[in-house]
């Protein structure tokens, strides 16, 4: 068992990379969202610098959906597959942008360039704050039932069962809200910052990205200051020893209390991220800020997913039957699935290096 539990804990880990590399490519999507206040000139210029990484996104997307299948497929199959309407708009989004980059200055185009525009702007805002929605279920949890017996009745062979708007009701909760929006104002300041970097030269372009840095940071800022008071004072599901779950007050400030690991990681990315977006506002010679505060963002959702991943607590707590959470150990793959993927996960710095690769290659062109 001993063994089993280090498996689980280990794909937790790589689980957790991934959903911090998807978090900093969201840059596309916050640079995207700028389309709106954005001139024709620098329409083009976004569109340039963007369309050169939007794959890295989408790839990262569906591999950390692959990645919970293989490791965690309860989560799986409760989420993705329970709350299917928002997961199908969150990929809606995702397919509108993909054909806005195919098509937006191909010659034949009837609809125009504004009409595609329009889409990577839906991708854009939708795209991080529906994410940021779904992801703040993991926190404050989501309206599901588990009813492992189902599998025996061949006439419901579902263990999750959700209520009848299927995730639409994490929409309506302002703490899952509240956590979206500060997700795509990190977005768009992170997509501003990496816009800074690779459009130095534009001179008129940068300038203006700086003026709508100054005012986006703010906000995300603010909105940071907001979800880290309402993460820290919310209860979470606590699973003891004896599998019982129940409902602790403050379990997250709790955990970064007892986790002075996690408690470090935390400051010194909130501190990464701070460095990266003031030092470019104050200093107009600055434009590498993106890679401080996208190292900082990487580190602090490394250190908030080890904060409901770890020591038993429920990354997934469920608001309706606390019996139902989901855990490290009730959610996971059998042991010998966790030990052959460990294997295959050797790869994962060769998949890196590829995309480091592919990242500089594509900036070359």
């Amino acid at each position: 068992m001993e063994t089993y539990s280090l498996l689980q804990q280990y794909w937790w880990l790589i689980i957790s990379v991934l959903a911090a590399a998807l978090v900093f490519l969201l840059l596309v999507q916050g640079g995207q969202s700028l389309l709106a206040a954005a001139s024709a000139a620098h329409k083009d210029l976004i569109t340039r610098s963007l369309g050169k990484k939007w794959e890295l996104t989408f790839t990262t997307l569906v591999t950390f959906g692959g990645a919970f299948f293989a490791s965690f497929p309860l989560f799986y199959s409760t989420s993705f597959g329970g709350a299917y309407w928002l997961w199908m708009l969150i990929l809606f989004s995702f397919v509108v942008q993909a054909v806005s980059y195919e098509y937006r200055t191909k010659s034949g185009n009837v609809y125009g360039t504004r009409f595609y525009d329009t889409l990577l702007l839906v991708n854009g805002v939708a795209g991080p704050l529906l994410l940021g929605v779904a992801v703040a279920g993991m926190f404050f949890g989501a309206e599901f039932t588990v009813t492992h017996r189902n599998l025996l009745d061949p006439a419901n062979p579902v263990i999750s069962t959700w209520g009848p708007l299927h995730g639409l009701e994490a929409i309506a909760c302002w703490k899952n809200l509240l956590f979206g929006a500060m997700i795509l104002m990190l977005a768009r300041s992170l997509g501003i910052l990496y816009l800074i970097c690779d459009n130095s030269g534009e001179t008129d372009f940068v300038d203006w990205l700086r003026r709508q840095l100054t005012w986006n940071a703010a906000l995300f800022v603010v909105l940071f200051l907001a979800t880290a008071a309402v993460l820290l004072s919310s209860p979470g599901v606590q699973v003891a020893d004896d599998g019982v779950a129940a409902w602790q007050p403050h379990l997250y400030f709790d955990n970064l209390l007892s986790r002075w690991w996690a408690a470090l990681l935390l400051a010194g990315g909130v501190a990464l991220v701070l460095w990266g977006i003031g030092k470019t506002v104050i200093d107009n010679a600055f434009a590498r800020g993106i890679w401080y505060a996208g190292a900082g963002t990487v580190i602090v959702v490394l250190a908030l997913f080890c904060l409901i991943g770890y020591g038993g607590t429920s990354y997934y707590p469920s608001t309706i039957d606390v019996q139902s959470s989901l855990t490290l150990a009730n959610s996971s793959s059998s042991e010998f699935t966790l030990s052959v993927m460990s294997v295959v996960s050797l790869l994962v710095p060769f998949v890196v290096a590829y995309i480091a690769y592919c990242w500089r290659a594509l900036d070359r062109k």
